[in-house]
């Protein structure tokens, strides 16, 4: 009877020890999957915020510059020296150097206002959606690789 016992063992395992390890791999992998569609979302959101800093600040530079900043820099902290319209001190450097949780900040003048397109360095990688915005301060948004626009979807 011993004999048998360890001869059943040497061949492998039941069916209901490996449908047990398929399980618990299974469930990690789902667990896995969850966090990282979480932490995209998360992620995305944060891009969202800078997207409305730089609107306000957009907002604050007209005030005190009569227009709007037609770039990155102008908003950001100056390199040294004093506050002025190079370096207006509206938006942290970390900003203000157009790279930022994992997205890329591109803000340019039109004639009507300014246009920020905020996109993924590497689009499914470091971001799912393509962000714009403009001096209405409404956000659009584009699941895709191809850049928003004005006439994207607004963010809800």
């Amino acid at each position: 009877m011993g004999q048998s016992r360890s001869r059943r063992r040497l061949r492998g395992f039941s069916l209901i020890e490996l449908l047990i390890v398929i399980t618990i791999i299974l469930t990690i992998l789902t667990v896995a999957a969850c966090e990282r569609h979480y932490q995209a979302n998360a992620d995305e959101m944060a891009v969202v915020r800078e997207i409305q800093t730089i609107n306000t600040a957009q907002a604050q530079y007209k005030s005190q510059f009569g227009k709007f900043a037609g770039n990155l820099t102008e908003l950001g902290p100056p390199a040294s020296g004093r506050v002025g319209p190079s370096a207006a001190d509206l938006i942290p450097g970390t900003l203000a150097s157009g790279q930022k949780d994992g997205y890329t900040f591109t803000l340019t003048s039109t004639p009507s206002g300014y246009c920020l397109n905020v996109n993924p360095s590497v689009y499914n990688r470091t971001g799912r959606r393509t962000f714009y915005s403009d001096q209405n301060m409404i956000i659009h948004q584009n699941w895709s690789a191809e850049s928003a626009n004005a006439s994207s979807p607004e963010l809800q």
